[in-house]
């Protein structure tokens, strides 16, 4: 796609553009499966080469469109290098006291990786010819990524098992709700907490050009995320108990029926169905309803040096619509509409986007130009370390 940009006035709005359509890139799509198929999956580092490509160079913003610069090569050489680490911890994790030693290189080594991982995507990606960079430290990344959600693991933990054991030898279901409302609580906190750090963490660090990203947002809009989604689950397991309650009370058999290898019987077989259902019902949404709050609150909250703004506003009923006939639809299919379902999928979330820009765009974009911009060269041999690690 082109490059067919246009000025846009400070404080003007702009919608952010995906152009794509489903059938040029369903013959993409095509096309890289078999190729990948027929090459036992080696092209398939340069099928994801074509796929970023396509889908950034259809998105843009007034008229200037992103664009993706990695090559197959460098995906295939950092993949065999991460396959090569991985056979040679999987052997040597089975020589007693070396596993030990193997889990603890791992957890050290899982910092390097996330940085490399957004450093390479953000280097080989640009807006208007203008590359993106990321220069966050392996030193926060093992905070963020490890520290914090190991520390807050043990804390659930060390609540749940200790408030189970003191209820245990006291004989009190006092204290046992409590530990139950404790852990709860944690949670709650907990994962709005790891989400946010990680969201920072990533954000503040990424620049386009010398333009360096920021990112500030509270901890309740989170916790607020978290609380609608979990109210949701428990409104539909309420829900399901009171109007089903009866016929759940037979699932413990049905159940433990299969576990003995006996026959189940077409009631059981119904029971077990319409409990996957509702888990279904309860906890799907709930994903949904969190991504399209949080994913409001990330964009609302982010400012590019220079005074650049930008608003999401994702709306949790179509997002779970589009999500839950896109895999109707797959499966339906067998796999042959997945390229319908990413097209429509893209072009929602696209619609939703906006950008206010501070200041002349074309100024903007000319002074990261005029500044140099010498990542793409400096960077160009780079594995391609990636493990979709981002937003």
């Amino acid at each position: 796609m082109s490059d067919t940009s246009m000025n846009v006035n400070p404080g003007e709005t702009q919608r952010v553009e995906f152009s794509g359509n489903a059938k040029e890139w369903f013959g993409i799509w095509i096309v890289n499966l078999l190729l990948s198929i027929v090459t036992i999956g080696i092209y398939s580092a340069w099928a994801k080469v074509r796929t970023k490509k396509y889908f950034y160079n259809n998105t843009s913003i007034a008229g200037r469109n992103f664009d993706y610069h990695a090559t197959g090569k460098q995906i295939l050489i950092g993949r065999i290098i991460v396959i090569a680490g991985f056979i040679a911890f999987t052997l040597l994790s089975a020589v007693p006291f070396l596993n030990i030693i193997m889990a603890l290189a791992l957890l050290a080594a899982t910092p390097w990786l996330i940085v490399r991982s957004l450093q390479f995507n953000a280097r080989m990606s640009s807006f208007s010819n203008v590359r993106f960079n990321f220069s966050g430290k392996m030193g926060r990344a093992f905070v963020v990524y490890v520290l914090l959600p190991l520390g807050l693991y043990l804390a659930v933990v060390a609540v749940g098992v200790g408030g189970g054991f003191l209820a245990g030898q006291s004989g009190s279901v006092a204290i046992g709700v409590l530990a139950g409302l404790a852990v709860l609580v944690i949670l709650l906190f907990a994962v709005p907490i790891v989400d946010r750090a990680v969201k920072r963490y990533v954000i503040n660090h990424h620049a386009l050009g010398k333009a360096a990203f920021s990112f500030d947002a509270g901890l309740s809009p989170f916790v607020k995320a978290l609380s609608l989604a979990l109210a949701w689950i428990v409104l539909v397991l309420v829900v399901s108990g009171v109007v089903f309650g009866a016929s759940f009370a037979a699932l413990g058999d049905a159940f433990s029926g299969l576990e003995a290898g006996d026959e189940p019987t077409a009631g059981q077989l119904g029971l077990i169905g319409l409990f996957y259902l509702l888990f279904f019902v309860a906890f799907l949404p709930a994903g949904f309803i969190y991504q399209a709050l949080v994913r409001n609150v990330m964009y609302d909250n982010t400012q590019l040096e220079g005074g650049h703004r930008f608003r999401s506003t994702v709306k949790v009923g179509p997002l779970m619509w589009i999500a839950i006939t896109n895999a109707v639809v797959i499966v339906c299919t067998l796999g042959l509409m997945l390229p319908w379902a990413q097209i429509r999928m893209q072009a929602y979330l696209a619609a939703q986007t906006f950008v206010i820009p501070g200041a002349s765009m074309d100024d903007f974009i000319g002074e990261q130009q005029a500044a140099g911009n010498a990542i793409g060269d400096a960077y160009g041999d780079l594995e391609g370390v990636d493990f979709g690690v981002g937003l």
